[in-house]
């Protein structure tokens, strides 16, 4: 407890500068962004292309729950044709295309691929499918940025363990090498994993994600080490094989919100940072520099010997594995859409397990901060910049790619949508900031979502898109927003300016 003390009261002073700070939000950065600065849009596979089981693809784990568990997403929504990319694929392009996008993220459906998630069995219409989009953008000058898994365990993977298996590590490094064999050539940039926090926080601890499996403060973190050591595994078959000759980079995406302290008090302050070690501790620390925060092994591991634990409910890394995970990220993908104010716990239960109690932090939200079309959506622009300089600071200035950003709203055809303009407007603006001000190294910005598409457990209700889909009309017709034309004004001018 001492050695926890300690290492805080150095966070303390070292961040206080940080909270007192005062940025005005309201000074619009115009200042262009670089030549090379890239401007994308975001989706992914479960969330748009349908054809669920079209064409040899197997089934995965959202598959089965929305087909067993109907009632775990609002309406009882499904994929099963989302906004039918499978097919329309080509229209998708045209949309990129209008806006001028330099990239276009996406993710590979592994079970479209591997049907019963090992590679003995490739189905080639679904390679062949990955082929043809990859194809088109780099036909209309649109480079490909390729998420390798955006969520979709295949179900027969999951029947073994999933990520509780360790012989995971194996199977997501087999599906990699094919991935880096199959489109490599046409690929350069590539992202393992989209957001641990919900795969294994929501996934396999609160379990109210699929695979909704509940095991709080034990399944969590054993999701959370197999999937780092399984990045760490798709990295180094990158770097052995494939770097040489495609010439291209490995990283992986994060979901963070900034984590501001409630008040200058030092045990606020202290609590506010524990938070952002909790998300980047445990997933950013081992790829850089080997090892789980100290922050985060200190407080898991003071709680797993109060609760009676011979060991850390955090597992640990062998001598062997902390070399193994050192260095193997070559970008950092940041999704970020909003910010919490942090408070200590003045009475932490000690009983309770999981990330978020063993963090022994209280968040909320600010009533004055403007809300969007979800519980958890507040518009604070400037957290992004305080993020990003946290960033900088606390991992010697690594390269960063925004890949997710955006405003979610929860109106059906809402075309006219100034409130996301204003988003993207202000949330870029801080971004250049930190880019022009504070010297942090983001290279692109991508905006969630090119259209509207499945929210996951909230289905249809949210809306992220800036284009709009008519998801009860068979041809999923797809219609403009004004944000897309705003979005396309700033690509191509690369300023912020008002419409």
């Amino acid at each position: 407890m001492k050695k926890l003390n300690t290492s805080m009261n150095k966070v303390a002073a070292l961040f206080c500068f940080t909270v007192i700070t005062f940025i005005n939000v309201n000074a619009l950065n115009t200042k262009p962004f670089p030549k090379d600065f890239k401007f994308g849009v975001a989706t992914a596979a479960y969330q748009i292309e349908g054809g669920w089981n079209e064409d040899g693809k197997g089934e995965n784990i959202w598959d089965h729950l929305v087909h067993t568990n109907p009632t775990a997403v609002a309406n009882n929504d499904t994929g099963d044709t989302a906004c039918d990319s499978y097919h329309k694929y080509k229209e998708d392009v045209a949309m990129l295309k209008y806006l001028g996008v330099s990239h276009y993220r996406f993710s590979l459906s592994w079970t479209r691929l591997l049907p019963n998630g090992f590679a003995n069995k490739v189905n080639q219409r679904g390679v062949q499918y990955y082929k043809n989009l990859i194809k088109e953008l780099k036909d209309n000058g649109i480079q490909p940025l390729v998420t390798l898994y955006h969520w979709e365990m295949p179900q027969t993977l999951q029947e073994l363990g999933g990520f509780l298996n360790n012989n995971f590590i194996d199977w997501f490094g087999d599906y990699a090498e094919l991935c880096f064999k199959l489109f490599g050539d046409d690929v350069t940039n590539w992202l393992t994993f989209n957001e641990p926090g919900p795969i294994c926080q929501h996934g396999y601890g609160l379990g109210d994600l699929a695979p909704l499996y509940k095991s709080p403060g034990i399944g969590e973190y054993i999701c959370g080490k197999n999937l780092v050591l399984a990045h760490a595994r798709a990295w180094h078959i990158y770097d052995d094989l494939f770097r040489s000759k495609q010439k291209g980079s490995v990283g992986i995406v994060i979901d963070s919100r900034w984590f501001e302290p409630e008040t200058n008090k030092t045990e606020d302050i202290q609590a506010a940072e524990v938070m952002r070690h909790f998300v980047w501790g445990t997933y950013i620390n081992p790829l850089i520099n080997g090892d789980h925060s100290s922050i985060v092994k200190e407080k898991i591991a003071k709680r797993s010997k109060q609760q009676g634990f011979k060991r850390s409910r955090l597992p640990e890394f062998t001598e062997e594995e902390q070399k193994y995970l050192k260095g193997t990220l070559d970008i950092i993908g940041l999704n970020h859409y909003s910010t919490y104010l942090i408070s200590a716990q003045k009475h932490p239960d000690p009983d309770a397990m999981g990330f978020y109690v063993d963090c022994e932090a209280v968040a909320r939200q600010s009533d004055d901060w403007e809300k969007g079309g979800t519980d958890w959506m507040r518009v604070v622009p400037w957290g992004i910049r305080k993020l990003l300089k946290w960033i900088k600071h606390t991992f010697n200035n690594p390269k960063i790619m925004i890949t997710e950003n955006g405003f979610c709203d929860n109106k059906d055809k809402l075309l006219d949508d100034d409130r996301r303009i204003n988003y993207i407007k202000t949330y870029l603006s801080n971004i250049r900031d930190a880019m022009d001000k504070d010297g942090v190294n983001v290279v692109g910005y991508t905006l969630w979502s090119l259209m509207d598409n499945f929210e996951w457990t909230l289905g249809y209700t949210q809306k992220f898109g800036i284009y709009h889909v008519d998801f009860n009309s068979p041809n999923r017709t797809r219609t403009k927003k004004k944000s897309a034309d705003y979005y396309k004004k700033v690509i191509a001018t690369r300023c912020l300016t008002d419409m």
